[in-house]
């Protein structure tokens, strides 16, 4: 395949070719001129089992979240954009090219994987130093410096990262992606394992990043979580791209359908029964003394009302967790009969 190289300035990035398909497709969309990842109707097949099937969007500078339960196909994908796994049919284009026949479209992505992916006897410092010297950073020992303080962690650890809480992992696989400054940064499920504050200072460097005119893709299972990540969403569900576009409307969507949650709370009964009493949920079960299940038609409306209610009740909230099973079912939803 011949390498692509960069367009220049103002003009269109050309999609990748179609691949041959045996079933009919939608019309890929309209490719931005800014898009930095083309995605043209990719499938990956591991056998009989169809991860990925006919999926095609465009990406744009700024942040990007990926939503889908576990087992969607979210890793596929990205491992497919990354360039670590070929597409059985279609085809990516990514910062300039073809990551897996471009060395120039590589060089511009960082990856944050799903799993660990760290050595655990090496210090945070010799972690991202060597992602530099990989990635041929000019000047490694300062790129390490400045990667590690995106992050908010402390150079001068000196324990080993096996040692390290699974969130400060989580941070140090991100200060290792950006150390060689790419213009595409992929996280999967990034989020996992950071308590509500790391949270907010990553969801917050995501941010930045995308304001500064990188292209971020986040990906997540939790849809309240992806509600900080940002507003352009791509949604996937058995394989497939159910809906994209902004946030707001996706939600909106999602909110007319029931959505179950678990309420942690120092008084389950009396809460439950103060939601029912403002017709906020439509069932209720006690899992455990603190804990319950709940399902509501109006997802929006009781996120809104809950502290409220509880406060009048002096019921403290410990936890507030939508559950995958709903999600699933939402998506089914989104996909259409038959997913």
């Amino acid at each position: 395949m011949t390498e692509t190289t960069t367009p220049p300035p103002g003009h269109t990035p050309p999609p990748p070719t179609p691949q041959p398909s045996t079933t009919a497709a939608p019309p890929p969309p309209p490719v931005p001129p800014d898009a930095t990842v083309v995605v043209n109707r990719i499938s990956k097949s591991f056998g009989s089992l169809v991860a990925v099937s006919e999926i095609s969007f465009a990406v744009q500078p700024g942040v990007t979240a990926l939503l889908g339960p576990n087992g969607a196909g979210k890793s596929t994908l990205l491992r497919m954009l990354c360039g670590l796994i070929p597409p059985s049919t279609g085809s990516v284009w990514v910062a300039g090219g073809d990551p897996r026949q471009s060395p120039a479209a590589r060089s511009e992505i960082g990856i944050v994987p799903q799993q660990d992916g760290v050595f655990e006897r090496d210090r945070l410092r010799d972690f991202v130093h060597l992602s530099a010297v990989l990635n041929g950073v000019p000047e490694p020992d300062v790129a390490t410096e400045r990667a590690i303080e995106l992050v908010e962690l402390d150079p001068d650890l000196e324990r080993p990262l096996g040692t390290f809480s699974k969130g400060m992992r989580q941070r140090a696989k991100i200060a290792a992606a950006l150390v060689h400054d790419p213009t595409v940064l992929v996280l999967d499920e990034p989020l996992n394992g950071l308590d509500p504050k790391q949270r907010r200072q990553m969801i917050n460097l995501f941010h930045s990043l995308g304001a500064q005119g990188r292209t971020v893709l986040v990906s997540s299972h939790v849809l309240d979580e992806v509600e900080r990540v940002g507003r352009r969403v791509l949604v996937i569900a058995k394989g497939r791209l159910a809906a994209q576009g902004d946030f707001r409307a996706i939600r909106a969507l999602m909110n007319d359908q029931p959505l179950s949650y678990r309420v942690g709370c120092s008084n389950p009964r009396a809460a439950a029964a103060a939601l029912i009493a403002n017709g906020l949920i439509t069932s209720c079960e006690l899992t455990g003394d603190r804990v319950m299940e709940i399902t509501t038609t109006d997802a929006s409306r009781f996120r809104r009302t809950l502290p409220a209610i509880c406060r009048q009740a002096d019921i403290r909230i410990e936890d507030l967790s939508p559950l995958d099973d709903d999600l699933e079912s939402v998506f089914r939803y989104l996909v259409g009969p038959g997913a």
